[in-house]
């Protein structure tokens, strides 16, 4: 039989069990407790929680890198706006979130890495309404960033179009939770052999990779970029724009699989990644199957603004 435990004996042996993934956490912070912990076999949740058993919760995830924190307000916008979608309030302030994620980012100590906030409906049962929530939650980690090998930027990488289809467009526009379809790319991209996986809209236009955006440089030398339909808007790629525009044309419009195959450059935009170049789509080359110039000054516009405008730790 199971032993049944009285609080001191579950919390010590919940504390000598096994916590993958231990060593990459850095610190956390959970609302309902009011600190700042850095002893990863604490970071639990509520098992109640809707955001736990109903993915009734919101996210965003940034990057700090030679302790600068890169594009905190864009997120913060973002995640204002997402929460205003599934009618979320938080549990305090967005003043004190905001200064919550810099705290949580310095207790880690460490130069480079993420952090995410997630908002939840909050514990209160295991039911899909709202009100047995008497709370919102919130929870904020910093943990190790897994910044791409040099070798990707210098030899590309591979796409494909995968089987799950793109969200459906109010769902696509908030940053849910609910990863369960990005997830599924992701393992078919793995099973295929394929790096990043892309999904499109049931017109048949591009919409977005797994966790990043996907933008293309057409043979007349123009930025493209899928409108925002069935994808999340990404502050990297808004940056991106903001960042080039002066240089080239850039248009939101619709891309189809066939436009892909025909443009001079693919580029995968995201936090982790910045820009990286895609040479080879559904198993067939890309222009001249290198990495293009466009991708390569996107990268170096990313790095140069986060560290000028990254807000020092």
């Amino acid at each position: 039989m199971v032993k049944v435990a009285d609080s001191k004996a579950y919390m010590e042996a919940m504390l000598a069990s096994d916590r993958p993934g231990s060593s990459e956490f850095h610190a956390f912070y959970e609302h309902r407790v009011g600190m700042i912990c850095t002893d990863p076999r604490l970071m639990l949740m509520p098992w109640d929680d809707h955001l736990v058993h109903r993915g009734d919760g919101i996210f965003e995830t940034m990057k700090f890198v030679g302790r600068k924190l890169y594009q905190l307000e864009p997120h913060m916008a973002r995640m204002q706006r997402s929460c205003e979608a599934i009618y979320l309030t938080p549990p305090c302030s967005w003043d004190e979130i905001r200064e919550l994620i810099l705290e949580v980012a310095r207790a880690g100590k460490r130069e480079t890495g993420m952090v995410r906030v997630l908002l939840g409906r909050g514990p209160g049962g295991f039911g899909i309404y709202p009100s047995e929530c008497p709370e919102t939650s919130l929870y904020v980690v910093s943990y190790d960033l897994h910044p791409k090998s040099e070798k990707v930027y210098e030899e590309g990488v591979t796409a494909f179009k995968t089987s799950i289809p793109a969200k459906q467009s109010y769902l696509a526009a908030i940053k849910s939770i609910d990863y369960l379809p990005n997830v599924l790319m992701k393992r078919e991209a793995v099973e295929k052999g394929y790096d990043f996986p892309f999904c499109f809209d049931r017109s048949g236009y591009l919409a977005e990779g797994a966790t990043e955006n996907v933008c293309m440089v057409d043979s007349t030398g123009r930025l493209i970029i899928p409108e925002f339909t069935n994808a999340l808007a990404g502050t990297t790629l808004l940056r991106a724009v903001d960042l080039i525009k002066d240089e080239m044309s850039v248009t939101f419009r619709g891309i189809s699989e066939n436009e892909l195959l025909e443009a001079r450059e693919v580029i995968i935009v995201g936090t982790t990644g910045d820009a990286i170049p895609v040479v080879r789509f559904n198993g067939k080359p890309i222009h001249d199957v290198r990495p293009g110039p466009v991708a390569k000054r996107l990268r170096e516009l990313l790095i140069r603004d986060l560290e000028e405008t990254g807000i020092q730790l």
